[in-house]
């Protein structure tokens, strides 16, 4: 009998990134350090013309990943890129600010075993656990709930995402001006692709630190929402039906803030319970005045 072993299949990491340099280091590291072997994966990294200038990021690369210019503004056109530039039979997509585990792409490739369609958990970093910030308390509960958006609600999200090359070729690249990787996955799931959750295909993302960035992250949200709804009758009804509770949602979410095992003192779930309903109170407000920049038939201001 021989003892020969399986050879892997060849994966693709697709890598998006614009003006991270530093995040982009140790995104670099973290995947040199894979269980799965070196030789059985590639890393595309699409930069999406960063001010910093392509030699600044060739300089971090040094080598380890093949490197592509993407000028069409947005993750989805970078991502599309680096695809488009990729040779592998499965693609494993990965965020330049993200640290894949170890164990990250040997289980989601075993995912696939299962699924046609995986995405893995998300682990929320922060500088300090014991000086959290209120943005990064809240977002230590609230973030990334990758098992809540595979299993209830029909999409995985493109930071930690595995599919084989056939499935993407078959449902397409990444849109435009909306939640692309939402659209994405319900496009692959609406052809029949099967969705699954992989918690040990792990990997961390940095918490947002400031209030600004917890609102540029939402409101960058909320523009691409509003444009998954663009093509639905009575568009602007329905979105402002999805936000005019958006406050009282707060009060079913106030339970998780403490019982959460991610946060550990009585100050830090009261930060995080305050910056829960300010962010849903400013989400009502930033809807209503999108819906106030917009005409009806359009999707962006």
């Amino acid at each position: 009998m021989s003892s020969a072993q399986p050879v892997r299949p060849f994966v693709s990491v697709i890598m998006p990134h614009y003006q991270d340099l530093a995040g982009l280091r140790i995104c670099l590291e973290a995947l040199e350090a894979q269980t799965y072997p070196r030789d059985r994966f590639e890393i595309v990294i699409a930069d999406n013309n960063s001010p910093v200038g392509i030699e600044a990021v060739r300089e971090v690369v040094a080598g380890r990943a093949n490197l592509v210019v993407v000028t069409e503004k947005g993750a989805g056109p970078a991502r599309n890129g680096a695809v488009a530039a990729s040779r592998g039979d499965i693609l494993a997509f990965i965020d330049s600010d993200c640290v894949a585990e170890p164990q990250w792409l040997a289980e989601g490739v075993a995912g696939l075993e299962r699924y046609d369609l995986v995405g893995g958990r998300v682990r929320v970093l922060v500088g300090d656990v014991d000086r959290m910030t209120p943005a990064e308390a809240f977002e230590r509960v609230f973030a990334f709930d990758f098992k809540t958006y595979i299993e209830k609600k029909g999409f995985t999200g493109a930071g930690n995402m595995f599919c084989r090359r056939e499935l993407f070729d078959r449902v397409g690249g990444f849109g435009v001006g909306l939640s692309e990787d939402v659209d994405w996955s319900r496009r692959a799931v609406a052809g029949g692709a099967r969705l699954g959750y992989v918690p040990a295909a792990a990997i961390g993302h940095p918490a947002r630190v400031t209030w600004e960035q917890l609102t540029g992250k939402w409101r960058r949200l909320n523009l691409e929402t509003f444009g998954l709804m663009a093509d639905r009758p009575h568009q602007r009804l329905r979105w402002l039906a999805r936000n005019i509770l958006m406050p009282l949602s707060a009060v079913a979410h106030t339970p998780k803030v403490f019982t959460s095992p991610e946060l550990t003192t009585f100050s830090q779930r009261g930060a995080a319970l305050w910056t829960l309903y300010r962010l849903r109170f400013w989400r009502l407000a930033d809807a209503i005045s999108l819906l106030a920049q917009t005409r009806p038939g359009s999707s962006a201001p």
